[in-house]
């Protein structure tokens, strides 16, 4: 039996007893500082967290450029695709309840998914064919249940998803479902990696069997048991002074900065990216995440459930393109929700074999690393500079691990 958790803060503990150099995380905010001070970044939070305890949990900059007002260890930002993991989770625990299988194919829960098809060149023309293989629950999953983003790139699906406004916050949840059912498939189920809307698609799935709407069902069973109080689709207004904004204009290109406007209730509850929360609700999850399905004697997961999910799901299964590899780094594979590190070495950044991370479009970023027993994560909203303050903050992390 679930049962409530009243506390949201986690311990806190010296860098020092927990094996970090002091000097060397000091150094960490100090690189963070100089990329607000040359105006590249309006404001960051970031925290650190080892052998459950918080060692590091900082803010510096600016909550809003326009404005000036100091960014907030309380700021709330929009997650994006930080939201993913979470849906996930709900998936695998309606799967240990019983409720569904990750062998399932999509279409058992949602038969919009019965018929679908694959777009493929042949002799220069676009046909479409059925498919071979349904997609499953477990692609999903794993991004391999041929869906992409329309973002993404410009092949003849991508457009696709791009007239029919396939993101739209104005469908609901199932109207959602339908139009994304009737879009053709990137590749075959099962075939390749590529990174897509498949986890909007799952928060649809979590409704149908769970009976509850996404947000009602994330609230009642994983927000309010780990004590996350400020993770939200929609801000409610008495917390909307603490929304932390990008500047108006990147500052490399110059080009307009547009995010989701999280004051405004959206009709759609977006499982792969509507999420709006802040650094010490984050922090909830990914410590229950590290404590293998468990916070403060609240347990969501079995531990092998979480173990299975932060192992590699894609073995030999390539990944389809350019796009998608730039998210997904040599030396990685993916598992349910989460990228999972595969070699020690090959990738650009550190990092143990078995860590597992993800991010956000706007900028959010964490990695897990069980084998040190941490986790860490960086909180800003500048959209055209995340894969560089990924990198970054992943560098200086384990700089400052001295045991």
């Amino acid at each position: 039996m679930t049962r409530m958790s009243t506390s949201t803060a986690l311990p806190a503990g010296s860098p020092e007893s927990a094996g970090l150099c002091p000097l060397r995380t000091a150094r960490l905010m100090a690189v963070m500082q100089s990329e607000v001070d040359r105006q590249r970044l309006p404001g960051a939070v970031a925290l650190i967290a080892r052998h459950g305890k918080v060692v590091l949990f900082e803010s510096l900059g600016a909550l809003d450029p326009a404005t000036g007002v100091p960014m907030g260890k309380d700021a709330i930002f929009r997650i994006y695709s930080m939201t993913k993991p979470i849906v996930s989770v709900a998936v695998m625990m309606l799967m240990e309840q019983g409720k569904l299988l990750l062998s399932d194919p999509v279409a058992k829960h949602l038969p919009e998914f019965s018929a679908q098809k694959v777009s493929r060149m042949v002799d220069g023309a676009v046909q479409l064919q059925a498919v071979k293989q349904a997609a499953t629950v477990q692609d999903l999953l794993r991004h391999t249940a041929g869906m992409t983003y329309e973002f993404m790139g410009s092949a003849p699906v991508q457009r696709q998803y791009a007239q029919t406004r396939i993101g739209s916050r104005e469908r609901n949840n199932a109207e959602f479902s339908h139009e994304m059912a009737g879009l053709p498939l990137m590749f075959e189920p099962g075939t390749a990696w590529e990174y897509g809307r498949a986890t909007d698609v799952l928060g649809r799935l979590v409704e149908v069997v769970s009976g509850q709407t996404l947000g009602a069902y994330l609230h009642q069973y994983i927000f309010a048991p780990l004590g996350m109080t400020e993770t939200w689709f929609s801000v409610p207004p008495e917390h909307h002074a603490r929304i932390a904004e990008p500047f108006a204009r990147d500052p490399e290109g110059g080009v307009p900065m547009r995010v989701i406007d999280v004051r405004e209730v959206g009709k759609l509850e977006s499982g792969g990216g509507g999420l709006a929360s802040t650094t010490a609700d984050y922090a909830r999850f990914l410590q229950f995440m590290l404590n293998k399905g468990e916070l403060n004697g609240v347990r969501l997961l079995g531990p092998k459930t979480v173990e299975f999910m932060t192992a590699d799901h894609l073995g030999d299964i390539p990944v389809n393109s350019t796009a998608s590899r730039a998210l997904l780094p040599l030396g990685h594979g993916f598992g349910l929700g989460f990228a999972v590190r595969r070699d020690l070495g090959v990738a650009t950044v550190p990092g143990s074999v078995g860590t597992y991370f993800w991010g956000g479009m706007a900028g959010t970023t964490f990695f897990v690393d069980p084998a040190e027993g941490l986790f860490a994560m960086l909180m800003l909203q500048a959209p055209n500079q995340r894969e560089y303050y990924r990198m970054l903050f992943r560098d200086l992390v384990y700089a400052a691990l001295l045991t």
